[in-house]
């Protein structure tokens, strides 16, 4: 029997150590699928142990290639591969806007580590001066990052020493610095939303975004929620606010939809997602069809928005097994809780998908009438 226990340490990718472990750990190992009888055999310690497993299993199973991560990952190959403009030119940016829930960091993410561990096999785990290779730096923004938290930041990725006692202007050279001679080619700047353009200090960090994009060689990947009802895109702007105007000229936005289930295609895509994530678990009583047979019902009680429900099927595991239900089921499913935004549109959600579906139904056959005639009767 294969258990998997979960490392110890936590980390976060917002540190070069953080990033490197993650971009370099291995694929984690399915638990062996037992059945009732076989879990039955186990042990206190072992079925503890067996458990605990399962339920690090279903909280990391990987991430699952949807039309949407597949269509990006696409779109910033593309992006990537072309900016190979000389120093003196500008490198165009890539910009994923969606709503909460969809994805949009895993995407940004699962590409960049992709690239980081081509570029570190290709180029090898040093410089040629001798300096770590870090093909990728990462960052996400705060509700009140200004001019020297995004420097800082971008410092305390690399873990430069002079981060702590240097002034905004010092520390954007060191976070140059750093980006020369690490040979980073791909900065990811999350949660992009907190940029407010109406505030002095949102005008100024999307000067110094400009600023990067024209010093450094690399390739900005940002990721955030509603810009474009934000007007981050926004042409026609003047005065301060025109460099609103002028990123909008180097950006490329790409949207991430959420799914959909009016159309055949959506509803294929939706049901893909359930096959794919229903061949991931690991219940005694698993069954193909255990997902797709719920399809209306996860997709109202998901809004169509991945986060969402990959939630609500991890807590349903955990309760599955923890309840010895063994497998998921409405029921089960129904005493689980997820983000409000879910639950607040699920019960309207849920009436109109079953009445599309009950008069989205042919119509029965009719029988013919029963013949009363005598004819040939003895």
């Amino acid at each position: 029997m294969t258990t998997t226990v979960s490392s110890a340490g936590l980390y976060t990718l917002s540190r070069k150590e953080g990033w490197r472990r993650w971009t370099d750990a291995a694929s984690r190992v399915r638990p062996d699928l037992l059945m009732r009888r076989q879990l039955g055999r186990l042990g206190a310690d072992a079925r503890a142990d067996f458990d605990d497993a399962r339920h690090d299993w279903h909280a990391n199973f990987g991430t699952i290639k949807t039309p949407q991560l597949a269509a990006i990952h696409d779109e910033l190959d593309q992006i990537v591969a072309t900016n190979r403009q000389d120093p003196d030119r500008v490198r165009g940016a890539a910009v994923i806007d969606a709503l909460p829930g969809l994805g949009k960091t895993t995407i940004a993410n699962t590409f960049a580590r992709d690239f980081d561990r081509a570029q570190r096999r290709r180029h090898g785990e040093r410089t040629d001066d001798g300096h770590e290779h870090l093909p990728v730096f990462r960052v996400g923004l705060t509700s009140r990052t200004t001019l020297r938290t995004l420097n800082r930041m971008i410092c305390e990725f690399y873990g430069h020493p002079g981060t702590d006692r240097a002034n905004a202007a010092q520390l954007a050279s060191f976070a140059v610095d750093c980006v020369l001679s690490c040979h980073t080619r791909i900065g990811i700047i999350d949660d992009l939303h907190f940029i407010d353009p109406n505030r002095r200090d949102g005008v100024d960090v999307s000067n110094h975004l400009k600023w990067l994009a024209n010093e450094l060689p690399v390739t900005f990947i940002y990721a955030g929620v509603g810009l474009a009802e934000r007007r981050l895109f926004a042409e026609g702007l003047t005065g301060d606010s025109a460099v609103m105007a002028q990123i909008a000229r180097r950006w490329t936005r790409l949207e991430l939809p959420p799914f959909h289930v009016t159309d055949p295609a959506g509803r294929r895509h939706w049901r893909s997602l359930l096959k794919a994530t229903e061949r991931q678990l690991v219940l005694a009583d698993a069954h193909p069809g255990m997902l797709t047979d719920l399809d209306d019902y996860l997709f109202a009680r998901a809004t169509g928005h991945i986060g969402s429900f990959i939630t609500l099927i991890t807590r349903g595991c955990y309760k599955a097994i923890r309840t010895g239900a063994e497998t998921l089921t409405q029921d089960l499913l129904d005493t689980i809780r997820i983000d409000e935004a879910s639950e607040a549109a699920r019960h309207q959600l849920q009436g109109t998908l079953t009445g599309a579906r009950r008069t989205s139904r042919p119509p029965a056959p009719r029988t013919a009438p029963a013949d009363t005639s005598t004819a040939g009767k003895r």
